[in-house]
């Protein structure tokens, strides 16, 4: 989850579960407490409220203080009948957790509810299968390590296929610059040196002896440190697991070891995948080194732009590939919910987690996005689909949507309006779209729920405590106050949640792309629960007077002002239709070519 939740926490009261507040109780109120447990004779069906009576004592005082999180009113009487029933009605339903009969949830079990984002009767995807890699010429080798280390795997996969370029030299620049900018940016958890040259060397020998496995064979790159990684540790970039270290591989890593890539480091993510501070420090902006790189996917962000790798991979839940990629200037593709597997990645949040390539390119991310989609057993979510891409398809006609107030208002910048000209100078046709001005931002019970749920036991252990950030908006206090959010809200704000991806349904039957503002609240919000796809590539350049955080404002830490202003790159961001990541893909390459300032690198690397 990359955005801040500053303006949810202000705006959002947390409902309670009710009874959960058993500690309100004073010893004057004890309830009077029904026993019921009482054999039924033989015949009699179950009833509620027959229960033998478990839990702490609760009264009426502990539902009239729960009433100012549920927000909702109960008369005394209603209150007075709650609290005495509650132990033989409600309090057993806990014991799951509590006990006696405990049962523990390994983490490979999901929820048996799963979210479909292609709804009833709705068609969704190509109806063919093809990828087209654009004809540009590579050009000619650099003469030196840094342009190469700066190439795009466009280029740097035709040198190694035509062995001008061996793999494991690239995987030694890339390895030797690790090491040298790390302290700078903080991006890289471990450095899988030992791996890469093998597999490096592994490269050169298969495409020496004709065995060239694809556009990725040879190319160096980076995980976000929540991919497992067999015999190497994942630790999530959180101090409960910093020293864990599993058994096999994340189906993504397999995917890409098979498609002959090389592994040179497990990259930083803001700890359990919130933000850009991890165990180790926090991750920077090469652009600017006195901000950090936003997250969750702050490593694969910082290391992509700096040069560090050939291309890496990100997660996304609520913004996490998004963000950085706006911050550091880098591409960024979010895939459909559903698309690419996430076996073997850290759950965060079920309905909502996406893998995604982060790149230099667009074209790079299309590279990467055909060798980690489809289907696989440990993912029940993930399902088989096509990509129907052509780099070097027209994109004469092609509809794209945008929201008129979101392009005039002050969260928009001139980049964005240049973007949306751009796109009608390269024959794309601008079609005007609109939403409903509906509470999005109340989608993130959702989120909180099951964040909380994946993490229960580490909460509840107290071990989230260990965690370097403990402030209202880091996720230790967002779990221990989501024990308390209530069940209804729960399946209330999932009922929104349909109603709101009909609506966008409806806005994606208009067009065939949206041009936003990334950073857009209500379209990162509604794209990421609905499970539409997006690309973020770099459109341009603003300054800024003042570092940016992705933390709430902290008056007793000041972020650095800048005189002059600094400039740093700024991207925008392409939605899809479910499944058409071609159409963006093709798109965004198109824009790309226009914008012209993809080259320029981040001064001092």
């Amino acid at each position: 989850m990359g955005r801040s939740r500053r303006e949810f926490l202000t705006a959002l009261s947390i409902p309670l579960l009710a009874g959960a507040a058993a500690g309100f109780q004073t010893p004057e109120q004890k309830p009077s407490d029904q026993s019921a447990a009482t054999t039924p004779p033989a015949g009699a069906p179950p009833a509620f409220g027959t229960s033998p009576a478990a839990g702490p004592d609760v009264s009426a005082q502990t539902f009239t203080e729960a009433e100012k999180l549920v927000q909702v009113e109960m008369t005394e009487k209603d209150l007075a009948e709650a609290a005495n029933n509650w132990r033989v009605s409600m309090a057993g339903l806990y014991e799951r957790r509590t006990g006696p009969r405990k049962v523990s949830l390994e983490a490979e079990v999901a929820p048996a509810t799963r979210w479909n984002p292609v709804l009833p009767g709705m068609k969704a995807g190509p109806e063919r299968d093809r990828f087209v890699r654009s004809s540009a010429a590579p050009g000619a080798l650099p003469a030196n390590d840094e342009d190469i280390a700066f190439a795009p795997v466009t280029q740097l996969s035709r040198w190694v296929e035509d062995r001008k370029l061996s793999s494991e030299r690239l995987t030694n620049i890339y390895l030797e610059r690790l090491e040298r900018f790390d302290p700078k940016l903080r991006c890289a958890i471990t450095l899988t040196r030992e791996l890469a040259l093998q597999q490096a060397k592994k490269a050169d020998q298969e495409i020496a002896a004709g065995k060239y496995r694809g556009p990725l064979h040879g190319i160096p790159w980076g995980g976000k440190d929540l991919l497992d990684t067999a015999g190497i540790r994942t630790t999530y970039g959180a101090e409960p697991f910093r020293d864990r270290v599993p058994t096999k591989n994340a189906v993504v890593v397999q995917r890409l070891h098979d498609a002959g890539a090389v592994l040179v480091a497990k990259l930083s993510l803001g700890a359990l995948a919130l933000n850009d501070v991890w165990f180790g420090g926090q991750t920077m902006n090469p652009w600017v080194l006195e901000e950090g790189s936003s997250g969750s996917s702050a490593g694969p962000g910082a290391a992509t732009a700096a040069g560090l790798v050939g291309f890496s991979i990100g997660s996304e839940t609520d913004g996490s590939i998004v963000s950085p990629s706006m911050r550091c200037g880098i591409t960024g593709l979010r895939p459909t919910y559903g698309r690419v597997p996430r076996t073997g990645a850290m759950t965060l949040c079920w309905t909502l987690d996406k893998l995604g390539p982060m790149t230099r390119r667009v074209e790079d991310a299309m590279l990467v996005l055909r060798a980690i989609s489809g289907a696989d057993a440990g993912d029940l979510e993930s399902v088989a689909s096509k990509l129907d891409f052509d780099g070097n398809a027209s994109v004469k006609g092609l509809r794209v949507g945008y929201f008129p107030a979101w392009m005039k208002d002050k969260q928009a910048t001139d980049v964005d309006r240049a973007a949306l000209e751009t796109a009608k100078k390269a024959g794309m046709v601008p079609v005007e779209a609109s939403i409903p001005d509906w509470p999005y931002d109340s989608l993130d019970l959702i989120l909180f729920a099951e964040a909380a749920a994946a993490h229960e036991e580490i909460t509840l252990n107290h071990a989230v405590d260990e965690m370097r950030m403990q402030v209202p908006d880091a996720w230790p206090n967002t779990f221990r106050q989501s024990r308390f959010l209530s069940a209804v809200d729960f399946v209330q704000t999932d009922r929104f949640r349909r109603k709101v991806a009909q609506e966008m349904q409806r806005v994606m039957a208009e067009v065939d792309l949206l041009l936003v503002p990334s950073l857009r609240d209500e379209m990162l919000t509604i794209t990421n629960f609905t499970g539409h796809p997006s690309l973020t590539l770099r459109a341009g350049f603003v300054e800024i007077s003042e570092a940016r955080s992705d933390w709430a404002p902290d008056p007793k830490h000041p972020l650095p002002k800048f005189s002059p202003p600094r400039r740093v790159p700024y991207g925008v961001t392409l939605i899809g239709r479910l499944f058409d990541e071609g159409t963006i893909g093709r798109a965004g390459l198109a824009l790309e070519r226009s914008f012209n300032v993809a080259d320029e690198r981040p001064p001092g690397f």
